[in-house]
């Protein structure tokens, strides 16, 4: 089935706010508004991860037809751009759609794999951006747990208030959890200065006997 015939043909570059990192491609469209920010399977994953709002795109340059429009992408989407690390590109243009699969040798898997990782490197090296974005996953967080998307275990003490009494109760619990674990819990030593030994706390101190112990 041939393509649509659309009024307008432009390049663009969709970049994401939060990381730098931009892509490039081309559009036809009878719509100028139609919420076009592209394709790309990196693009994709930044959309997704940052939403849609953190993305910007700007039209870089208008073509009359789809045919000059694909010389042009091929002509910007070169080699030398993909090189880039801020690049989400993954393929050189004049094609258009998403990436497919056997068309991404082991070659060129292993070069945008280190190049992702040299980017990772480098962009976590650097304080402020390792601030914002532990920031980011922080709020990330914090909303799916108030939306209860969160799977990990959650307190059941989480939003709640305890009464002064129940607050006395886990307190003596606590006290009696941790007594169980010390031999001297409910007693105390006692001496006469010349022995020592061990007594209840219910017990009475003999005559001439006293707190402590003595040290030898």
């Amino acid at each position: 089935m041939p393509r649509k015939l659309h009024k307008w043909h432009y390049i663009y570059k969709t970049t994401c706010n939060v990381t730098g990192k931009y892509y490039i491609g081309m559009h036809s469209t009878s719509n100028l508004e139609d919420g076009y920010m592209g394709s790309g399977k990196r693009l994709g994953y930044s959309i997704n991860k940052y939403g849609r709002e953190n993305h910007t795109v700007e039209i870089l340059e208008w073509l009359p037809d789809r045919s000059s429009l694909k010389e042009k992408e091929k002509e910007i989407v070169n080699e030398n751009l993909l090189k880039d690390i801020m690049c989400m590109n993954l393929k050189e243009g004049g094609e258009g759609g998403w990436l497919k699969e056997f068309t991404f040798g082991s070659c060129d898997k292993e070069f945008h794999k280190q190049a992702v990782i040299k980017s990772n490197v480098s962009k976590w090296s650097d304080d402020s951006y390792r601030e914002k974005q532990i920031k980011i996953l922080s709020e990330s967080t914090k909303r799916r747990i108030q939306k209860g998307e969160f799977k990990g275990r959650k307190s059941s003490f989480l939003g709640n208030s305890h009464s002064e009494e129940t607050k006395s109760l886990m307190s003596d619990k606590a006290k009696e959890r941790i007594g169980n674990k010390n031999s001297q819990f409910g007693s105390f030593w006692i001496t006469n200065g010349k022995e020592n030994k061990k007594v209840k706390i219910t017990d009475n101190i003999p005559e001439n006997w006293y707190k402590g112990r003595k040290i030898k």
